[in-house]
Order: C-alpha cells, then structure tokens, then sequence
C-alpha cells in the first residue's frame, strides 16, 4: 500500500507506526484508518517484529477526526467513516469480542505502546487507550471531545475508561470532555509514564527493547491475550487457561532457557 497518512518503520525487532498528517496535528482520516489497520497487520505478521510503537508527527499525536471529515458528515446527513470495504483485519480471529474497530488491538500477537507526543482527542484518545502501554510527552492536553460535537462516547472509550480508571473519574472525564493534562493522566493511572518531549521517544524505545529481549515471544502473546480475554469471564475461567497454558509452554525450549537463565543469573536468548 502506498502510505500518504501514515509511515512504517522497522528497527531493531521494533515496527513503528508514525501518523502522518502534522499539518493537521495528525487528525484521523479514513485513510489513516486505512493505513493504520495495514500497518498493524503488517508488524503482526512479520516474524522479525517483537513490537509496535505507535507516535504522532510534529506537534501532536491525534487531534480526533478531521474537521474536515466532520463538516462533510454533516453535509451527507450522517456518518460516513471514508473508508473501503476491504480493510486489513489484524487480531481478528483470536477471540470473536476482538473482532471490531481498535477492539482488534486485543487480538494482536505483539504489545502495542502509545508514545503520546502531543494533544490526543476523541478517536486518537481511544488508539492510544486501545495500546498494551502509553508513555507521553510533559504538558500536552487530552480529551474524550465527544459532547461538545453532540456524539456519544467514541470507539469503545466508555468501555474502556471506566476500567482503566475507575467508574467516578471514567464518568467525569466522558461526561464533561473536559480537557485534561497528561500529568492528570498519569495521576488518574490512565499514562505509565510521562518524560520531557525530548527524550519521550527515547524512553519508550528503551523500555521496549528490555520489554522484548527480558520476556520470551510467546509469553507477551499469551498474557496479553489472557488480560484481554478476562475482561469479560469470570475467575475461575481465567485460572482454568492460565493451567491449560502452563502446560503448554513448559513444554516449549523457551521455558527451559527461561528457566536456565534464572539459575545462572543471566538475560535469556529466547528463540
């Protein structure tokens, strides 16, 4: 696919995914939605891929949908999401609640970090909720956006926040759409960490090469997906999977290196 919205990049077993539109503070477009499904399926399917890192250019990470876009709904009397029916489908078919716009982030074999560079709104708030992790810039102002448009709670944000969040701080910030600083974000537990603007990429390319050389392929696969999963079964489902995988991967080379390693005080070499 040709890329006008977005850039991909490969380095050092990290796939990172830049939106591309800085003179529009990288607002979403159906062709950065398009873009970004194909740039997902790409680094979830390259075996030289242990992660994804997901930035914004310039000034900002996403604004929210472009206003553009948002004046042509209007023109068309409803939503158009100006994308083509055949999108990319990475993580569908891992488990059948993952199967839906940027709820497909849960199906991913690999971790997907947010490095929040700049103001996130709306649909750029919920990318960045729908990331494994989420490092961001000092200073910069986020927003659920939606009720000063006259629109509900976008792509899953008032599923997500109240869990991330809790439910009286989830409700303030989707009920108001106030805005609020990536300081607030971290003190509320919605951020893991917040660095100075200059050294945000540098930090989460740091944690994400220990994240992948310390914690074995296999592993961050099948954790992410037993978090995901258990966001909607009850315990005893959660701790009969976690038996059934613990029987499974002991059974594999990387447990025992995995092990080897512990005792002889080393990092691993996972295959």
């Amino acid at each position: 696919m040709d890329l006008k919205a977005t850039r991909y990049d490969v380095k050092d077993g990290i796939a990172t995914i830049t939106l591309d539109r800085p003179q529009r503070m990288n607002a979403w477009t159906g062709r950065m939605h398009t873009e970004y499904r194909h740039n997902l399926a790409r680094a979830d399917a390259d075996p030289n891929v242990r992660a994804v890192v997901v930035t914004g250019s310039g000034r900002g990470f996403c604004v929210g949908g472009d206003a553009e876009a948002l004046s042509g709904h209007v023109k068309k009397g409803g939503y158009d999401p100006g994308t083509s029916v055949t999108l990319a489908t990475p993580g569908y078919g891992t488990s059948a609640e993952f199967d839906a716009a940027f709820a497909y982030h849960y199906g991913l074999e690999k971790p997907v970090i947010a490095a929040l560079n700049g103001p996130a709104a709306g649909v750029g708030l919920a990318l960045a909720c729908f990331a494994d992790l989420r490092f961001a810039a000092s200073g910069i102002k986020l927003t659920t956006a939606h009720g000063k448009l006259n629109l509900p709670a976008e792509y899953g944000l008032s599923w997500l926040l109240p869990r991330m969040i809790g439910l009286t701080r989830a409700n303030e910030l989707l009920l108001s759409s106030r805005a609020f600083t990536s300081e607030e974000a971290l003190a509320f537990g919605l951020l893991n960490a917040v660095y100075p603007a200059e050294r945000l990429l540098d930090e989460t390319y740091l944690y994400v090469r220990n994240l992948v050389a310390t914690v074995s392929r296999d592993s961050l696969k099948q954790t992410r997906w037993q978090v995901y999963r258990d966001l909607h079964r009850d315990v005893a489902a959660s701790v009969r999977d976690s038996e059934r995988l613990i029987n499974e991967m002991m059974r594999d080379p990387d447990y025992a290196e995995g092990v080897a390693a512990f005792l002889e005080k080393r990092k691993p070499r996972f295959t």
